[in-house]
């Protein structure tokens, strides 16, 4: 499938926030989302699982747009810890459904902190889909998700631990994908990680 990428900017909250759009030849099956990790520690959109998150989407035929949260890269303004950030990706989510429709099925994404922020996006926005990689579970206040909630994490992640993601996923009753010997960054585990989510979506009506 033919993606092309494309550079957009909007006006939130706290000012500029800069992005990217990846976008099918043919954008048909959803709009997807995707959030970066901790700000704080350095990320930005361009990390490797937030980029990865993009392309399987755009691959599934969706338009995904990643970005950059306040005070990350050209976006304006400071970290907030969740409020301001939760307020730049509903900004992005409406951009994208005043460019490409609001018919189209939202599909919420996030990594570390990103997927923090989606889960509280997603108590707001009810997107059709929410998928977790490795998410802040522990170091921040994570909400209650769907039960349908794709959530994927790495056997020996020493960032976010697989027991505090189970403790946040048990009183849910909320399946977790664990991809052994992964870490939080899922190093040489990008493929699987794809792979995963593109076998979740397959058939599956966005």
């Amino acid at each position: 499938m033919t993606v092309v990428q494309k550079v957009f900017s909007i006006t939130g909250a706290a000012g500029h926030i800069e992005g990217v759009v990846h976008l099918p030849h043919d954008v048909s099956r959803a709009i997807a989302v995707v959030a970066h990790p901790l700000p704080t520690m350095g990320g930005t959109m361009d990390n490797k699982v937030a980029v990865t998150l993009a392309k399987t989407f755009a691959e599934l035929g969706c338009a995904t747009l990643r970005f950059n949260f306040r005070g990350v890269g050209a976006s304006e303004g400071e970290f907030t810890g969740g409020d301001g950030e939760e307020q730049d990706m509903v900004a992005v989510v409406h951009y994208a459904r005043e460019q490409f429709g609001d018919e189209l099925p939202l599909v919420l994404t996030g990594f570390s902190f990103g997927g923090y922020v989606a889960a509280r996006a997603a108590n707001l926005l009810q997107p059709q889909h929410l998928v977790l990689a490795a998410p802040a579970v522990g170091r921040f206040a994570m909400p209650a998700v769907s039960p349908d909630t794709l959530v994927i994490h790495g056997e020996l992640d020493d960032v976010i631990l697989l027991a505090d993601a189970f403790d946040w996923a048990r009183p849910q009753h909320l399946p977790i994908v664990v991809l052994p010997q992964a870490g939080h960054f899922f190093h040489g585990r990008l493929t699987q990680l794809h792979n995963i989510i593109k076998r979740h979506f397959t058939g599956v009506a966005l």
